[in-house]
């Protein structure tokens, strides 16, 4: 009879699919309360807060020790920090240990920040920015339509990522660490080539150097090679950042000689 009850604790839910739902679209305001030192534990905690009074009802001491835990120094994801949240509700709502649910906490916020950061601002954000910004520059207004729809798909992922950390719990870690691979080397892919389409648009270097009547760049180069120039230019400084020269440096080497250039008449 015992164990048919404790059967029964485990498998009942406390919390509704809407319940998850909002805990998705609460985990945006993440950064809300942000601060040095506790960084995004404010955010963090106050997402969740509805959901622990369901779950604890009467109990305030769980719940004190729920809000004590998760007001410590915190920093993660944004756009994933929703299944974290989710995987950790399903532990509160089967009563696992406190310092075990502590534990699994603190070990997945560095894993999670760093895939988010790989998937989200060093893949896709870098794409979808350049690409926008290639039809922005020239008036159109799909750049920033393109940007607003991306940023808002990452926005309404934290729902259905709520949902799946809640339903697969500690499966869910798993789930994101073997797409992750994917996705990063398809928006790679996907990245270098659009990269490679827009070094063409925005790479112009033209020669106005005469000798005598004749246009080093109309009439020798462009019947050579049509913009030899700017192809050269480009292997030159990727060959410069294999070499492990800073891109800073790079930056400040080509806006002098833009100036220097421009200002003799070269280019």
């Amino acid at each position: 009879m015992a164990s048919k009850k404790d059967k029964q604790v485990t498998t009942d839910h406390k919390l509704s699919s809407k319940d998850i739902t909002m805990l998705g679209i609460r985990s945006s305001l993440l950064q809300s309360a942000f601060s040095y030192e506790r960084m995004q534990a404010g955010g963090w905690a106050w997402a969740q807060v509805p959901f622990w009074k369901k779950i604890f009802g009467n109990d305030k001491k769980r719940l004190g020790a729920a809000m004590t835990d998760n007001m410590e120094f915190i920093n993660t994801s944004p756009p994933l920090v929703s299944i974290l949240m989710g995987l950790l509700m399903s532990l509160e709502e089967k009563n696992v240990d406190r310092q075990t649910i502590k534990g699994l906490k603190n070990g997945l916020f560095g894993p999670m920040a760093g895939i988010g950061d790989a998937i989200y601002w060093f893949t896709i954000m870098p794409i979808v920015g350049g690409i926008a910004a290639s039809f922005a520059t020239k008036g159109n207004l799909l750049g920033p339509i393109i940007f607003f729809i991306v940023y808002l798909g990452i926005f309404l992922c934290r729902i259905p990522f709520a949902h799946l950390g809640y339903n697969l719990g500690t499966r869910a870690i798993d789930v994101i660490q073997e797409n992750s691979e994917i996705i990063s080397r398809v928006a790679t892919i996907m990245g270098l080539t659009v990269i490679g389409a827009l070094i063409s648009s925005y790479v112009t270097l033209s020669l106005k150097l005469k000798i005598g009547n004749v246009s080093l760049q109309k009439d020798f180069l462009d019947k050579i090679f049509p913009n030899i120039l700017p192809l050269a230019f480009t292997f030159f400084l990727f060959w410069l950042l294999k070499k492990k020269v800073s891109p800073i440096v790079l930056i400040v080497v080509v806006f002098f000689l833009a100036i220097f250039c421009s200002y003799f008449g070269i280019m």
